[in-house]
């Protein structure tokens, strides 16, 4: 019934270590933590659901800009010298 990962005894050895590791007086303050975290998105879950998604406002449609004419460039007549 009970295969790989999840046997009792496994389960049974990962709560000691967590008892050792952060020891009597921490695990109140773990646990509640844990519960509000999983209230809270249990809570945003729930409001997201209920409340219908508001559709993105029209996009503006963009006004066609000029192009932009480079000013020319003036030639080197000399070629540069090398040493």
């Amino acid at each position: 019934m009970f295969e790989g990962l999840f046997q009792p005894m496994h389960l049974i050895i990962i709560l000691a270590i967590v008892l050792i590791v952060f020891g009597p007086g921490k695990l109140p303050d773990i646990g509640g933590a844990l519960g509000r975290g999983i209230k809270e998105f249990k809570t945003s879950v729930n409001e997201e659901a209920t409340t219908p998604a508001t559709p993105a406002p029209p996009a503006q449609a963009a006004q066609p800009v000029a192009p932009v004419q480079a000013a020319p460039v003036a030639q080197a007549t000399e070629a540069p010298k090398q040493s």
